[in-house]
C-alpha cells in the first residue's frame, strides 16, 4: 500500500479559480462610444428651461388666483367721486361696489375675440380725492355693453360691482389698455391710477386656480427631472 501511494503524482492546486476572472467582454460592445453628453446636456437645459417658464407663469396668475378665492361678498365703496384714496387702495384686487358717474366723451370702445358684447372703458368724472404728488388719482370704469345695445343713446351706467385693480397690476387681457388709451385720447395713464372691472367677480376666475396649480405641478416635475439628469450627468 505504501509503495502505491508513493507512485501518485503529487496533486497540484487548482489554479483555474484564480485564474478565472470576470465573464468576458464583447470587444465590439467596447469599441462602441459612449453616451452622447451633449445630447444629456441639451435635454437638461430644456427640462430647466420649462421648469423656471412654468413657474413664472404660474407666478404671473398670483393675483388672479388671490382674486378668485377673495370673498365674494362686494365691499362697498360709495361714491367714486370722492371715495378717498387709502380706502381704494385697501381694496385694490377685491370685489367691491361702487357708484360714479362716468364721461362717455374721453374713454376708447373695444371688442374682444369670441365674445358678442362690446366694452368701454371710461373716467370717473368729478373725481376731486387728492393723492401724493406724481400720482395719478383717476379712476376708470370697464363697462360691458350687451350685444344689440351698442348705439348712439346708450349711456353707462352708474352703479358698479366688479374687481379694483391697478392699472400697472391688471391681468393680461388689460395689460396693453393703459396704452390704448392713451394712443385714442391723448389722456396719461399715470402711475397710481385704478382700474374697476365692473362684471369681473371671484367665482368667473375660479379656473386660474386650477392653471396655476397646473404650472406649479409641471414646474416641480420639471425640476424633479432635471436633477435626476444632472446626477448621471456627473
Amino acid at each position: 500500500m505504501s509503495r502505491e501511494s508513493s507512485s501518485l503524482p503529487p496533486l497540484q492546486p487548482s489554479l483555474e479559480l484564480a485564474a478565472s476572472g470576470p465573464a468576458d467582454v464583447d470587444p465590439e460592445l467596447v469599441s462602441l462610444p459612449g453616451p452622447p453628453r451633449l445630447g444629456k446636456t441639451l435635454a437638461a437645459l430644456a427640462l430647466l428651461a420649462a421648469a423656471i417658464l412654468s413657474l413664472a407663469m404660474a407666478f404671473a396668475l398670483r393675483r388672479d388666483v388671490v382674486f378668485a378665492l377673495s370673498p365674494s361678498h362686494p365691499a362697498s365703496l360709495g361714491d367714486l367721486r370722492t371715495a378717498p384714496r387709502a380706502m381704494l387702495a385697501a381694496h385694490e384686487n377685491r370685489l367691491v361696489r361702487a357708484n360714479g358717474l362716468l364721461g362717455a366723451a374721453g374713454g376708447i370702445r373695444y371688442e374682444r375675440p369670441l365674445r358678442g358684447e362690446t366694452f368701454r372703458t371710461l373716467a370717473v368724472v368729478g373725481r376731486v380725492a387728492a393723492a401724493g404728488p406724481g400720482i395719478d388719482d383717476t379712476v376708470w370704469v370697464e363697462v360691458r355693453v350687451p350685444q344689440g345695445e351698442e348705439s348712439g343713446r346708450w349711456e353707462p351706467p352708474r352703479s358698479f360691482v366688479g374687481r379694483l385693480v391697478a392699472f400697472h397690476a391688471a391681468d393680461l387681457r388689460h395689460s396693453g389698455l393703459a396704452k390704448a388709451i392713451e394712443d385714442a385720447t391723448h389722456v396719461r395713464v399715470g402711475r397710481g391710477a385704478l382700474l374697476l372691472i365692473d362684471g369681473d367677480e371671484p367665482h368667473g376666475e375660479r379656473w386660474t386656480v386650477v392653471l396655476a396649480a397646473a404650472f406649479v405641478g409641471l414646474g416641480a416635475w420639471n425640476a424633479l427631472a432635471f436633477a435626476r439628469l444632472v446626477r448621471r450627468l456627473r
